[in-house]
């Protein structure tokens, strides 16, 4: 974590002055860290829990998502692909190249 605890406590008051005050705990791959933090440098967010905000909010107004069948699990949902993430800034490489 970073900034002092004075600055975190700031932080947390300003959330529940927002009405936040339920917690949200994710478990992340570190590629799927990555992808998180570089889309949020790139927006200039000011923190992590924003940018997951923002995220959230877009992909709830998204139309075209599938809906998730019987006998899902958690693990089977990714941010990224394993073997490489595509960034939204840049376009999908085309098969054959």
């Amino acid at each position: 974590m970073s900034g002092t605890l004075h600055d975190r406590l700031e932080e947390r008051s300003s959330a529940m002055d927002k009405g936040r005050i339920d917690r949200l705990q994710i478990m992340l791959t570190p590629e799927e860290l990555a992808a998180l933090d570089d889309w949020r440098f790139s927006r200039r967010m000011p923190s992590r829990a924003a940018a997951v905000r923002e995220l959230l909010k877009r992909g709830l107004a998204a139309e075209g998502f599938e809906v998730a069948e019987a006998g899902t699990k958690s693990g089977d949902y990714a941010v990224v692909d394993s073997m490489s993430a595509v960034r939204d800034d840049q376009p999908a490489e085309s098969e054959g190249s």
